[in-house]
């Protein structure tokens, strides 16, 4: 199979071909006379998450908006989207959606499929716009989860890891379109977090710190703000000991900010604000790797200082780490459920073999404050405490096995971290 790599290319994948159907009906044909499947997305996980032993569907021709409804704000579009396509379509209607991650040219499916997130203290992850689920089942037949139905097993489908079977639709909540600003500013200590944790996080819409545990203060704060009618807020020169930036900035130092979203408080639209980095940039194969651990947001200053007692192993290894506030879902695999939480990221040089030996390290750091990984980034927590930390996991066992009875779309991850105990 031609692009046989993730996008950072650090893992291979095992499957033999590929499809790429054109419509459900193919889907619904593939997926009933094979054996075993994966879909594949924008290949943006770092894991064998998304792995198969011998076929991928690739939804890319899949990609429509099919329906937007303006009594009832939602969308419904086709798992193949992109949200760079559905943000400007959205946009030109009228709507917006509640936050967005990072990059935007990943898929739709897979970011709610994983738990994938941006930051905002009100804010959930992106699954928690989801209002309904089309899947195909293992017998290749449809079945639609949805808010609307009594049985409340849309919680457990929406952070779906890939095995309930293809997800070939899905409905979104949407809210009137508005403007944003953003502003970076440089330097904040880590100990001002201690007594200005809320202060810092609540003082905007969204909210990112980047440190590279150089030392104990992060680079940079990354402040993004709606714009209102009203009188726009005065913006300091100073934010909690940080000073704001004369310039643009990319959040990993010495890299050029011409592939970042517009800062320096200079308004325009929330999807060319709410990602860091623009749409109209393609990222090319990542040369980095990815680990992100989420804490209750109660013990985050406590967890950030756990891992800077570490930064002499990290920093050598590190390009950038972003901290980012999540609220608290009922989702039962995204690692937010229930609580409002603080996502630690580590995007890493690629040295496989020496991140695999600090990993452990920050682990053991975080494990009393209860740290769950991210599905799709590396980590080496056992399989036991992993399962451990999901008190729904009985219950989407069950779902898994009512969609999917003979492991069609299960694979060596999914048996290693949610089927074995």
């Amino acid at each position: 199979m031609e692009n046989d790599r993730n996008w950072a290319g650090n893992y291979r994948y095992s499957a033999s071909e590929l499809h790429v159907p054109e419509n459900v009906g193919q889907v619904q044909e593939l997926v009933a006379r094979g054996s075993r499947m994966k879909v594949l997305g924008t290949r943006h996980s770092f894991n064998g998450i998304a792995d198969s032993t011998e076929s991928f569907l690739s939804l890319e021709k899949l990609n429509r908006v099919t329906a937007l409804d303006h009594t009832r704000n939602k969308v419904t579009v086709e798992a193949g989207i992109r949200y760079g396509e559905l943000c400007q379509y959205l946009h030109s209607n009228g709507y917006a959606l509640h936050n967005l991650a990072s990059l935007p040219h990943i898929t739709v499916a897979g970011a709610c499929a994983t738990a994938t997130h941006g930051s905002g203290d009100l804010n959930g992850n992106l699954a928690t716009a989801v209002h309904a689920l089309e899947v195909v089942k293992a017998d290749g037949e449809t079945v639609v989860f949805s808010r609307e139905q009594q049985d409340g097993l849309i919680a457990g489908a929406v952070v779906g890891l890939g095995g309930l079977g293809v997800v070939t639709k899905i409905t979104l909540d949407v809210i009137p379109v508005f403007q944003m600003s953003q502003y970076v500013y440089d330097n904040l200590p880590l100990v001002h977090l201690k007594e200005h944790f809320d202060d810092i996080f609540g003082s905007s819409y969204s909210v990112s710190l980047f440190t590279d545990w150089k030392k104990a203060t992060f680079n940079q704060v990354w402040l993004k703000r709606r714009i209102t009618d009203q009188a726009s807020a005065q913006v300091e020169p100073e934010f909690f000991g940080a000073t704001r930036a004369t310039a643009h900035r990319h959040p990993v130092p010495g890299h050029t900010s011409e592939n970042c979203n517009e800062q320096m408080g200079i308004p325009g639209p929330w999807y060319e604000r709410l990602p860091h980095f623009r749409m109209d940039f393609t990222p090319s194969a990542g040369d980095e790797l990815q680990s992100e651990y989420f804490v209750p947001r109660q013990d985050a200053y406590h967890a950030l200082c756990a891992i800077d007692s570490l930064r002499e192993y990290i920093s050598p290894l590190l390009y950038i780490s972003e901290v980012r506030t999540i609220s608290e879902d009922d989702l039962w695999m995204s690692p937010c459920y229930k609580q409002d939480s603080v996502a630690i990221h580590f995007t890493w040089k690629p040295n496989w073999g020496a991140v695999q030996q600090v990993l452990p390290m920050i682990e053991k750091q975080l494990a009393p404050f209860q740290v769950r990984p991210h599905w799709g980034k590396l980590f080496t927590m056992p399989p036991a405490r992993l399962q451990s930390l999901y008190e729904k996991l009985p219950n989407f066992q069950q779902l898994l096995l009512r969609c999917d009875p003979q492991g069609k779309f299960r694979n060596a991850f999914l048996n290693k971290y949610i089927m074995e105990n």
